[in-house]
């Protein structure tokens, strides 16, 4: 029976630690599903496009643009016909250039000019009364409530009066042009705004919801760590004591022994450091784990800045002192790597020399060279051995180099291993220097 857990969108799920992503229809990505690519182009173009159009930022240059629209009818189409008629015109695009600024009192102030330009009998009321239609329009997409109400009954008043001759025998008509020249842009108007409005909310509510989503991911993590701390130190850092305490014990009763082989009390001082500093480092990594963000001789990286190529030559002479024979060349610069990649380098030169000391068979000879070139920290790990077959990655006894690879893959590196011509060798490539893909713990 196979069991599967789905982890909820943006949650790490439970067997690969990995971010999950929420899936299109048919169980596509959201890059691979047409209908959300076509969704987010909309998005986008909404975003850069439409909303700034109708931003209340942008209202001086709709103003402006409409009034060289106006400008070209008056030139070209309906050119005014007398002086009168082109101060009407005039005050008519002072008015609407104004509206950029004081759109509420231009209104009125348009709905004044269209009554005393249809008193004096101006040609030009038709298209006075187009700049007022379009103020309204841009006072229903910035305000609403009593200015509006007050502009739009303004100006449906306007039109009414001018057409007060013809009441109430052609009524209908009246209030047929009261809700063309009116009702319409109020209408148009009051659509934009409250659509404008709909997607800042949204936009707005979606950014909460990511936060929440974020805060949420970042307390499952800590309550992760939190657990993990509490099992090393009850289990693993315990029984690590108890073998540090008892070889004390041992050495301190062969010491007392003269007729004791010294290959005996050598192997026992160096199980008892070795031992040691396993114990330090869980410390530090409980305590890393506890409180990731504190930083102080307790806690923080278990390689100091400037001491990774000491660590290296630590690794290197334990190796030897388990019989592995190792010939190193470490590359000075990578005492300025940073410390999430020092750890990084550590790691592999441990794994790769214990795993070459283990299965590389007696009398191995393995090579480790750690240099830096193009930017890039490279560690390759050879050994001569042919010793017993190597566990494939994905058995049961290959989490080591699971855990190498998904350490360089962490970094944007890459890691190969397997068969040599002759023996073992592994190879590892890492960035140099800090890149967007900073691992999160």
């Amino acid at each position: 029976m196979t069991i599967t857990l789905a982890a909820r969108p943006g949650f790490p799920t439970p067997s690969t630690g990995r971010t999950s992503r929420p899936v299109g229809g048919g169980g596509l990505l959201p890059w691979q599903d047409p209908g959300a690519r076509a969704s987010a182009y909309r998005g986008r173009v909404n975003r850069a496009w439409i909303e700034p159009a109708f931003d209340r930022r942008f209202a001086g240059m709709r103003i402006l643009a409409l009034a060289g629209v106006m400008v070209g009818y008056f030139l070209l189409l309906q050119r005014p016909s007398g002086a009168r008629d082109w101060s009407l015109a005039a005050a008519g695009l002072v008015l609407c250039l104004a509206a950029g600024k004081w759109v509420f009192g231009a209104l009125l102030a348009q709905s004044v000019l269209l009554v005393a330009a249809h008193t004096l009998g101006a040609s030009i009321v038709p298209s006075l009364k187009v700049l007022a239609a379009v103020t309204l329009f841009e006072l229903a997409v910035q305000q609403s409530g009593r200015c509006l109400a007050a502009g739009t009954t303004g100006l449906a008043l306007a039109v009414a009066v001018n057409r007060f001759e013809d009441l109430p025998g052609e009524l209908l008509p009246v209030l047929y042009k009261m809700g063309i020249v009116a009702g319409l842009p109020l209408l148009l108007g009051a659509y934009v705004r409250v659509t404008r409005d709909a997607a800042v909310h949204a936009r707005r509510h979606a950014e909460q919801q990511e936060l929440r989503a974020e805060q949420q991911l970042l307390a499952a993590r800590a309550a992760e760590r939190t657990t993990i701390a509490r099992e090393l130190h009850d289990l693993v850092a315990h029984h690590v004591s108890s073998m540090v305490l008892r070889v004390g014990v041992a050495r301190h009763v062969t010491a007392a022994t003269s007729t004791t082989d010294p290959r005996i009390t050598d192997v026992l001082d160096d199980l008892h450091a070795s031992a040691g500093a396993a114990l330090t480092d869980l410390r530090r990594l409980v305590a890393v784990l506890r409180a990731p963000d504190r930083t102080g001789p307790g806690t923080g990286s278990l390689v100091e800045p400037g001491a990774l190529p000491a660590a290296l030559e630590s690794v290197v002479e334990h190796s030897r002192q388990t019989g592995l024979t190792v010939t190193a060349s470490v590359d000075p610069r990578v005492a300025r790597l940073d410390a999430v990649r020092g750890l990084a380098v550590l790691r592999l030169a441990q794994e790769g020399l214990a795993n070459a000391a283990k299965h590389g068979g007696p009398g191995a000879h393995a090579e480790l060279a750690v240099r830096v070139a193009d930017d890039a920290v490279h560690v390759t790990i050879h050994d001569d051995g042919a010793g017993r077959a190597r566990p494939p990655a994905s058995g049961p006894s290959g989490h080591g180099l699971i855990g190498m690879r998904e350490r360089v893959d962490l970094l944007g590196g890459r890691l190969d291993a397997g068969p040599a011509a002759q023996g073992w060798r592994l190879t590892a490539e890492l960035p140099a220097f800090a890149s967007d893909m900073e691992p999160q713990l």
